[in-house]
């Protein structure tokens, strides 16, 4: 593997935002996430649960229900008051509409996915008609006092049931009257505090399931306005639940950070009498879980801890191994880090600002494990703050550290940074071109004069960076058969010569930038692209798959490499193609052309096309663990796979030169830290 000295760096202060809303495309296979801050993402189950698409937030719009209509139309509405749609393939808002009832708490699709029902801070249950290009309003359920904090549709969309303060209402869609009216305490004495219904289901066979703030789960006959179960699992309250399309298991979050499944079960062997009952809990989160769903195959939950967890059901899966394993997702599948090697800059993106920091020095040497004092300690140059409520999309910092530029839904900014002693200056370059909106990826190229902007419509921008401080538009590439998705990566060759751009489609197109023109499409594959890089000796582009396939591909010769091929019939290692995390960064070390450096989350690695293949005999361990082996059980383990795991969680690895790596590490217990503290509760034996 090589020995490198390591910068450490444990100062990039990101605290995701926790998990609102969820919701799983009917019959499809993505999930809609929303956070606390008003951004959205969406993840493809068949692509491993790749983060595919992400729109990001708002200071001013906050998204407190997420559902899927018309098949792949995905819909919003928050406490600003709007019903908005989302365009999945721009990365934007599509439109917005005014529900006019003022804040919008719940909202949820009929069966067919023809209907939108909201539910306001006025009392009111909305419908509105899904339209092609947009959605229209209907018209009023009947209206009474108190806000609608869940809905929920019958399977035969004839009525809907609505949960708010103390009650739960079932309305008669034809009508838009009230059917039923249920007070949710009429059964307990001496109540003196308000029950909150923070949740609903509605089934085929006509029970309403509730959840609520006094920590039940309850089952009710809706037409004779009955309790026909109650089960207490919590002593604080349930914030969400969720439904198996089979309707035989239900999935609840509660406040207290725990999850439990519900089963509906015969009451003994061979009975056609059934009831729920409680199976599974499990303690995933930390904070309060607002936020769950139930696909065929898994509970999914999303906690204030800002953590995904993706829990399979084992019963249903036809065999344990990758698809089986217990997910864990709190960083963003995408790049917040970018690095100015020949200044040794770091660039950091939050938000809503950038920091650049500059990385300390040490003039000690050591041995393997060791710490070195630093004789220049990091230090925080520039903190560069967004204008305005949109959130960045991107960023990047050029090679020589001498140029920042960022986008947001509506502006791009390009600066030029000075460096004057032991100051530093910052200018904005005035008249950049307004046809780089949207901007979806930034990369300069190597020798720092040409910018890359990925843009919409799977078109990429070049510009051309201009002393002292200017830019001119050069060309815009676009893929010869179009594509309605935006560019969500970008990949530059050292020698200035090619452009590799993925969009949405997962289509990856080469551009050759000395002719300004398409030079070939990678071939097709079923799974998206997490990280590519063009290797800057060879000019071959080494791809990654969410599937954890490595690809790598001839540029020059239009074809993949004798490697790739031989990877291909040979198999990669059934360990490595079991993990759960993406890989999210591709360098090289031009000074040794065989090696590939890559990292996930949880593990950098060293890949040696020098070295043979592990097969899956042999065992893919950790570097620490594989030195205190014998040498020769160590000369037994010689294969293609270095990898380190003391690292982590990593969010970015780069290699500043041949001899030396920065890490960038968020510890999970550092961000807990800034978390509000969650709900004390009494352990045993304190």
């Amino acid at each position: 593997m090589g020995e490198f000295e390591v910068h450490r760096v444990r100062f990039f202060g990101l605290v995701p935002a926790g998990v609102r809303c969820l919701a799983c495309q009917p019959r499809g296979g993505r999930l809609a996430l929303a956070r606390t801050d008003g951004a959205v993402e969406v993840y493809n189950f068949a692509a491993n649960y790749f983060q595919e698409k992400v729109i990001p937030g708002h200071e001013a719009r906050s998204v407190e229900a997420l559902c899927w209509a018309a098949g792949d139309r995905l819909f919003g509405a928050g406490l600003g008051g709007d019903i908005t749609e989302y365009d999945l393939a721009r990365l934007c808002l599509a439109r917005s509409v005014d529900g006019c009832g003022g804040p919008i708490w719940s909202m949820a699709a009929n069966g067919s996915g023809t209907q939108l029902a909201i539910g306001c801070e006025d009392g009111s249950v909305k419908l509105f008609q899904v339209v092609p290009g947009g959605i229209q309003f209907e018209r009023n359920l009947d209206r009474r006092k108190g806000r609608i904090l869940c809905l929920s549709w019958h399977p035969s969309d004839t009525h809907i049931a609505a949960g708010s303060i103390d009650a739960l209402r079932v309305f008669d869609v034809s009508s838009g009257q009230t059917v039923q009216r249920i007070m949710v305490n009429y059964h307990v004495q001496k109540v003196k505090r308000e029950c909150i219904v923070w949740s609903i289901a509605f089934l085929s066979s006509g029970t309403v399931v509730t959840s609520d703030s006094f920590g039940r789960v309850q089952f009710w006959d809706w037409e004779r306005g009955t309790l026909l179960e109650s089960h207490t699992v919590s002593t604080s309250a349930v914030l969400s639940l969720a439904v198996s399309e089979k309707e035989d298991s239900i999935v609840v979050g509660t406040s207290t950070g725990a999850t439990y499944q519900f089963q509906l079960l015969p009451v003994k062997m061979g009975s056609l009498e059934k009831r729920w009952v409680r199976t599974k809990p499990f303690q995933h989160h930390t904070h309060d879980v607002r936020a769950v769903a139930h696909s065929s195959t898994a509970l999914i939950s999303g906690g204030l801890d800002a953590q995904l967890v993706i829990r399979p059901l084992m019963e249903k899966m036809q065999k344990k191994g990758y698809e089986a394993a217990l997910r864990k997702f709190i960083f963003p599948h995408r790049r917040l880090v970018s690095c100015a090697r020949k200044a040794r800059l770091l660039l950091f993106q939050f938000s809503q600002h950038l920091e650049l920091w500059r990385l300390g020095s040490t003039d000690e040497t050591g041995k393997d494990g060791e710490v070195l004092p630093l004789c220049r300690m990091p230090e925080h140059l520039l903190q560069l703050k967004s204008k305005g409520p949109e959130h960045i999309y991107c960023s990047c910092v050029s090679p020589c550290g001498s140029w920042v530029a960022y986008s947001t839904a509506s502006r791009f900014h390009l600066y030029r940074v000075q460096y004057e002693g032991g100051g530093v200056s910052i200018k904005k370059v005035p008249k950049v071109p307004k046809l780089l909106l949207p901007a979806y990826q930034l990369q300069f190229s190597s020798d720092s004069g040409s910018l890359f902007v990925a843009s919409a419509r799977g078109s990429v921008h070049v510009l051309q960076l201009l002393e002292p401080g200017g830019c001119k538009h050069l060309h815009t590439f676009r893929p010869p058969s179009g594509s309605p998705e935006a560019v969500y990566l970008l990949a530059s060759s050292a020698d200035g010569h090619w452009l590799a751009a993925v969009s949405g489609d997962w289509a990856i197109h080469v551009y050759n930038l000395k002719g300004f023109k398409h030079h070939c499409m990678v071939p097709t594959y079923s799974c998206a692209v997490t990280a590519l890089a063009i290797h800057p000796v060879t000019n071959n582009l080494v791809i990654a798959y969410s599937d954890q396939q490595l690809f790598e591909f001839g540029i020059p010769e239009k074809q993949y490499t004798a490697w790739s091929r031989m990877v291909q019939n040979c198999g990669l290692h059934k360990v490595w193609l079991e993990r759960d995390s993406p890989i999210t960064h591709i360098t090289f070390n031009p000074k040794n052309p065989s090696h590939i450096l890559l990292h996930d989350t949880y593990m950098f690695c060293v890949l040696d096309k020098s070295l043979p293949l592990p097969d899956n005999s042999a065992l893919l361990m950790n570097q620490s663990t594989l030195k205190q082996l014998p040498e020769t059980a160590r000369q037994r383990q010689l294969h293609a796979f270095k990898i380190c795991k003391k690292f982590q969680p990593l969010l970015f690895a780069d290699l500043l030169d041949e001899n030396c790596l920065v890490m960038v590490e968020r510890p999970i217990m550092d961000i807990k830290t800034q978390l509000p503290p969650p709900i004390q509760q009494k352990k045993f034996g304190t």
